[in-house]
């Protein structure tokens, strides 16, 4: 959504709040206390009741906003900057767009964002022909391991394990002959080691079984035959990984140069959500503008997972 489109649509509070009980109502509310999707609206309480027990739920409950006294238009502002644009927005940056005096609900609100990102794209399994492999995220240096002396390459404190995976298939006359094939939806686990048996689960429970899984000659993925219906392993030359897993790592070229574009620094705990919001986009990138209702579609949907109660200005 443009600029002038966003502060047409939404210019003040009221224009916020009902335009997310629009998309409610469009996606129906389920009551928390008995499962019944029969409920009405009372303008009076400005509160939906079921009609079977009676329970009443509030307009943000079981939303992206559940819990939060944050204004409506705060919440739509930052889904309007988070999808306006290929890249991303600190909290640091919305605080100050928004002159809110509290760091702290600001990146809060954000990582909720993230979370239901992350959460609608867990619903969707890959298929057909993948690409996996393992990538390292430079984050910050835990706080129990703050003394202990920094290890070099991959086995580092400050690298973070992440399984990417991407949908790739060969194009018969592909434009550019540098990238023979086209990417499809792609997916980014944070996970705390590269043994099999982690490695197989992330697998499973992303790529359907019927798919062909192309990979290097790790022995973490040496069960990969028995569970897909045909496993390309082969040993990589580094400078040939471009060509055996193109879009893998495209993806995460990408995703480490939009990081440190926009931080400082990335605490372990909270990378997974930040790609959520690479991934959520990435699989969305010819949605245009229709992106920002996507996302405000999602906020109205599911309830966020995310909670965390330490107020620090330097969160990140």
């Amino acid at each position: 959504m443009k600029l002038f489109d966003f502060t047409t649509h939404f210019p003040d509070e009221q224009s916020c709040r009902r335009a997310f009980k629009m998309m409610r109502d469009r996606e129906g509310v389920v009551c928390q206390h008995c499962g019944s999707k029969d409920v009405v609206w009372l303008e009076s309480k400005q509160q939906y009741q079921c009609k079977q027990c009676r329970h009443r739920t509030t307009l943000r409950s079981g939303t992206v906003m559940h819990g939060s006294k944050l204004p409506f238009r705060y919440w739509f502002i930052a889904m309007h900057l988070l999808t306006a644009t290929k890249k991303s927005i600190s909290a640091a940056e919305l605080q100050r767009q928004l002159s809110h005096k509290r760091y702290q609900p600001i990146w809060e609100l954000l990582h909720k964002l993230r979370s239901v990102m992350g959460k609608r794209d867990d619903k969707y399994t890959l298929c057909g022909n993948i690409e996996l492999d393992e990538g390292f995220f430079t984050v910050e240096k835990p706080e129990d391991k703050k003394d202990e002396k920094l290890k070099q390459g991959a086995g580092s404190q400050r690298k973070a394990k992440v399984v990417v995976i991407a949908e790739s298939t060969e194009e018969i006359n592909p434009k550019n002959v540098n990238k023979p094939k086209k990417v499809g939806h792609i997916k980014m686990i944070v996970v705390s080691d590269l043994k099999a048996p982690t490695i197989n689960e992330v697998a499973a429970d992303s790529i359907t079984p019927d798919s062909t899984i192309t990979t290097d000659g790790s022995k973490s993925h040496r069960d990969f035959k028995a569970m897909f219906t045909e496993h390309r392993s082969q040993v990589i030359d580094p400078k040939d990984i471009g060509k055996a897993l193109p879009w893998v790592h495209i993806a995460i070229a990408n995703a480490k140069t939009l990081l440190a574009d926009m931080y400082h620094g990335i605490k372990r705990e909270f990378l997974q959500e930040y790609l959520n919001e690479f991934c959520y986009k990435f699989n969305r990138r010819y949605f245009g503008e229709d992106l920002f209702d996507r996302l405000l579609m999602i906020g109205a949907s599911y309830r966020t997972d995310f909670e965390h109660r330490i107020y620090n200005s330097n969160l990140t």
